[in-house]
Order: C-alpha cells, then structure tokens, then sequence
C-alpha cells in the first residue's frame, strides 16, 4: 500500500511539474520573431540535445545505450509524439487557436477510451466528470464568437489529440519501460519534419539561441520527460486531466512577463479547470487510502 502510495504520489507531482513546464511556450514564443516552423526545429534540437545530456550525466554510457535498446514500444512513443507536435502548427495556420485548444481539451477523454479499448483500464467517474468541467473551463477561456475555421485545421487538431491521447496510453502499459530516450527521439524527428517549412534557421543569433536553449530545456526537453515518467504511475485519463493545467497556467507566464492582465474568461475558465483538477486529485487520495492492500498494488 505504501509502496504503490507513494508511486502515484510521484505520477501526480511529476505530471502537475509537466503541464507547469508546458505551460512556458506562448512566454518564450513571444520572445522569437520567427516563424512557427523554424521555432519548431530549434526547439526541437536544443530539446532532444538536452535530453541526451541528461541520460549520459545520469546514467554515462548506460544512458546512451537507452537510444538503441527503446524497443517497438520507445519507437511508438517517439512517433507519436511527433506526430501531435508536427500536426499542432498546421493546426494553428489552417483552423482558429479556439478550435485547436477545445479539441486538445477533449483529450482526457479520448485517452480513457484507448485505455478502456487497449488496457480494459476503466475510468473513474470522478475523473470523467472533473475532464468535463475543465473541458467547459478551456471553452470558456478560449471564448465565443469564432469562425468554424478549415476542415483540414480541424482534423490536424484531432489527429494531434489522438496522437497524445494514444502516447500516454503507450507509455501506461509499457510502465517499466524507459521511455526518457523516446522523449529525446521525438524532438530530433521533430526538428527532421520542420526542416522544410522553416524559413529562418540561419538567421538566429546568439540571443535567440540562448532562449532556444531555454525553450528547449522547460519547455520540450523537462516537459515531456517528467510527462512520461508520471503518466506510468497514473490512470491515462487523469494523466490527460492533470495536463490541461497548461491551458489556463499560460496567461500566467504572459502576465508575470509582459504585464498583460488576463480577460475575466480565462480567469473564469482557469478556476474551472483548476478546481476539476484539484478536485479529482482529492477524491483519488482519499479512494487510494481506503484501498485494501491487493487492490491498491493492483492499481499500479
């Protein structure tokens, strides 16, 4: 019990860190005067690079023996994260930021029917209905009023949150598997896709290089490492719940940095999101402590 306490204690502090860490791109994407796609290959690059410093100073030479040993599994992993950062730009430039962000909502939902469908792994209730309201509070956010937006767009979007959805699911099943090397795949493989569309890698000085790094470091590279060790520990919808927490946390870095004041929507959005988040997380502390012995090992 105390063994698989303190596992889904650490899911739930290294996935909340995650969206935390997500939660920095529209701050730093602010600070680069490129275009989506040259952003997309630096930070890509600067990521995986960072990742693969990580494994060696960690593990030393076991560390790189982790990019040739990932399996079918790490692959999968990699690939899939790859494909929901990729079709996420195109997204943004063929359909409006308010259909993006409301499909990306719907992903709780969309990995507790993988899970279910793959994992016979059944979602909570509490957490269903915690993923509803956060979804309410993201619409809310974005607000009203917008164009349907392209049909393209529209489909890259969903195809990005069944990518995710399907990539914490992966990595749910494959739990004692490391997948911290598939993390630094998919930046590179990232950076491969982008490599055609951008039009400013040689034009990026110092400066920028710097707040590529940074970029590269919080967001991408700390990110989807800490992402894809908690979500082993964590049923895959409350994984997807706790990472909405990025969505109402971004006006915060724009606020703090740039002094923009949030619109009442997303103040009002964000403490919906917020609340469905936290209150899931109560009820599941609490269920996990009531557990017989059996049943709690059984969760992990």
């Amino acid at each position: 019990m105390v063994g698989a306490l303190s596992q889904h204690r650490m899911g739930l502090v290294l996935v909340t860190a995650a969206a935390v860490a997500w939660s920095t791109a529209p701050f730093f994407t602010r600070l680069l005067p490129f275009d989506a796609w040259t952003i997309l290959f630096w930070r890509g690059l600067f990521g995986g690079s960072l990742i693969i410093a990580f494994l060696l100073t960690a593990q030393g030479r076991d560390g790189l023996g982790q990019l040739m040993k990932m399996g079918w599994s790490g692959w999968l992993v990699a690939l899939l994260s790859t494909v929901g950062m990729v079709s996420f730009i195109p997204a943004l430039q063929l359909t409006s930021v308010a259909n993006v962000a409301v499909i990306n909502a719907a992903g709780p939902f969309v990995a507790a029917a993988l899970a279910w469908a793959l994992l016979r792994e059944v979602a909570r209730p509490r957490t269903l209905l915690a993923s509803f309201v956060a979804f309410i509070g993201i619409a809310i956010i974005i607000g009203t009023g917008h164009a349907p937006g392209d049909m393209r767009g529209i489909i890259l979007a969903c195809v990005m949150t069944v990518a995710i959805a399907g990539m914490t699911v992966t990595v749910r099943r494959y739990k004692h598997t490391s997948m911290v090397a598939a993390a630094a795949v998919s930046n590179f493989l990232g950076s491969m896709v982008s490599l055609p569309f951008a039009q400013g890698i040689l034009r990026i000085t110092e400066g920028d290089a710097l707040v590529f790094a940074m970029f590269g470091f919080f967001q991408v590279a700390l990110g989807l490492t800490l992402f894809v060790l908690g979500s082993r520990y964590l049923p895959s919808g409350q994984a997807s719940l706790i990472a909405t927490l990025e969505t109402p946390l971004m006006p915060f870095w724009i606020w703090l940095a740039f002094a923009e004041v949030p619109a009442y929507r997303e103040l009002v959005g964000g403490t919906l999101v917020l609340g469905a988040v936290i209150v899931d997380l109560i009820g599941d502390g609490r269920a996990l402590k009531s557990m017989p012995l059996v049943e709690a090992h059984s969760e992990e």
